[in-house]
C-alpha cells in the first residue's frame, strides 16, 4: 500500500522540501524525508535561513572561526549557507543522479538587495556556484526584469537556475524567453545542454490572499463566490504556458541538442486561510513534469490525508480563464496584483535578508 506522497510522486509531481538547517541535514532527518516522505530536492531563500541559523543550531563552531578570521556578516552568510547547502547536495547526489539532473536539486537565492541589478546577480550566481561547487545545485534568481537578463546570462554559462517569484503569465512566458535565449547561447558556446536545468517557481498562495482580500471589500455575494479561486486558475494557466512554449518548433530544435525542459514549480503552496483544506494548493496541482516545494506542515498534510488524483490540471484551463475574466469584470486587476505581488515578494526577502545579517552579526559578535 503506497502513501498519498508516494502517489503523488508516481503521478509526476516531483516533491521538494521547502526549507534546511543544518541540524536537518546532519541529524539524518534530510535523508529520512527522501525515504519515508519521496523527497527529491530543497528550495532554501533569506527566510528560511534567517530562521535556522536565528537558532543557532549546529552553526556555533562555524560562527567562532569566522569570527576569529574577522568575517562580516556578509562572508560569514556566503560561507554558512553555501556549507550547507554543500552537505545536502551530498544528501541528494543519488536522486541527482537517477534522475539524470532532473531532481536531486538544492536552489540557494542571490541576494535579494541585488534584484534590480543584472551585473551584479550574474557575479554573485557564479560565485555561489563555484563555492558550493556541486553539479547538482541550482542558483535562485528571481524574476524581476532585471533578473530577466541575468537568467539568460547565467544559464548561456552552464549553470543550473532555479527562477524565484513569478506571479503573472506574461511574467512567467518572459522568464521561458530568458531560459531558452541562455539554451541557445549555450549551444553557440558549445556547452553541454544535457547538464544545464532549470525551473521556473510560479508562487501560488500569496495570489489568492491579495485578490480575497480585494473581494472581501467589494463586499457583495457574488465576489464572495470568486475567492480562494484565482491562485489555482492562474497555476493550471502557467502549465498551459509551459506545454505551449516548450511546443514551439524553434524549442524542439535545442532539445534535439540535448537540451532540457525547464520545469514549471509550484511554490507558496502552504495555505493562507485556515478555512481552506490544507493540502489544496498540492492535490489540486498535479500534473506531469511539475516540482511542488512545500514546507513540512504542508508535507505531512499530504502524507496523512492527501487525496492524489491522476491530474488536476489538464481539462481546467478555460474554467480557469472565465476565474481571471470574471475577476476583472468585478474590478480585481490581474495587472495591478501580480505587479504588488512581484514588488513585495523581494521586499519581504530584503527584510528577511536583513534579519539574518542581524542574527549573524549578533552570532559574530558572541563569538568574540
Amino acid at each position: 500500500m503506497t502513501n498519498p506522497l508516494a502517489q503523488l510522486a508516481a503521478n509526476g509531481v516531483s516533491i521538494w522540501l521547502d526549507d534546511l538547517s543544518r541540524t536537518r541535514i546532519r541529524s539524518g532527518a534530510l535523508s529520512e524525508l527522501i525515504a519515508s516522505r519521496s523527497v527529491s530536492g530543497v528550495t532554501t531563500n533569506p527566510t528560511i535561513f534567517a530562521a535556522s541559523i536565528g537558532k543557532g543550531d549546529g552553526y556555533q563552531d562555524q560562527v567562532a572561526e569566522l569570527a576569529a578570521a574577522g568575517a562580516t556578516a556578509s562572508e560569514a552568510i556566503f560561507e554558512i549557507t553555501t556549507m550547507d547547502v554543500s552537505e545536502a547536495c551530498d544528501v541528494f547526489a543519488k536522486v541527482y543522479e537517477n534522475s539524470k539532473g532532473f531532481d536531486g536539486r538544492v536552489s540557494i537565492e542571490v541576494e535579494p538587495g541585488l534584484a534590480n541589478d543584472t551585473a551584479a546577480t550574474v557575479t554573485q550566481a557564479k560565485e555561489l556556484f563555484a563555492k558550493v561547487n556541486r553539479a547538482n545545485v541550482m542558483i535562485k534568481i528571481p524574476a524581476t526584469k532585471p533578473g530577466l537578463a541575468a537568467i539568460t546570462e547565467v544559464i548561456a554559462a552552464g549553470i543550473s537556475v532555479n527562477v524565484t517569484l513569478i506571479f503573472s503569465l506574461q511574467r512567467y512566458r518572459e522568464v521561458i524567453e530568458a531560459y531558452q535565449s541562455g539554451i541557445a547561447l549555450a549551444k553557440a558556446a558549445g556547452k553541454d545542454l544535457s547538464t544545464i536545468h532549470s525551473v521556473a517557481s510560479f508562487f501560488v498562495s500569496r495570489v489568492d490572499t491579495e485578490i480575497d482580500k480585494r473581494l472581501s471589500a467589494i463586499g457583495t455575494a457574488d465576489a464572495a463566490t470568486m475567492r480562494s479561486k484565482a491562485a489555482l486558475a492562474n497555476a493550471r494557466l502557467a502549465y498551459e504556458v509551459f506545454e505551449q512554449e516548450f511546443a514551439k518548433p524553434a524549442w524542439k530544435e535545442l532539445e534535439a541538442f540535448g537540451a532540457n525542459i525547464q520545469r514549471p514549480l509550484m511554490a507558496s503552496t502552504g495555505v493562507k486561510d485556515p478555512n481552506l483544506p490544507d493540502t489544496l494548493y498540492v492535490t489540486e496541482l498535479v500534473s506531469k513534469y511539475l516540482v511542488n516545494t512545500m514546507p513540512e506542515k504542508t508535507m505531512e498534510a499530504v502524507f496523512d490525508h492527501g487525496v492524489i488524483p491522476a491530474d488536476s490540471i489538464h481539462g481546467k484551463y478555460e474554467e480557469s480563464k472565465l476565474v481571471l475574466h470574471t475577476l476583472n469584470a468585478m474590478g480585481v486587476s490581474y495587472d495591478e496584483v501580480t505587479e504588488l505581488l512581484e514588488k513585495e515578494g523581494v521586499e519581504k526577502f530584503i527584510v528577511s535578508w536583513n534579519e539574518l545579517v542581524d542574527s549573524v552579526t549578533k552570532a559574530l559578535e558572541a563569538s568574540k
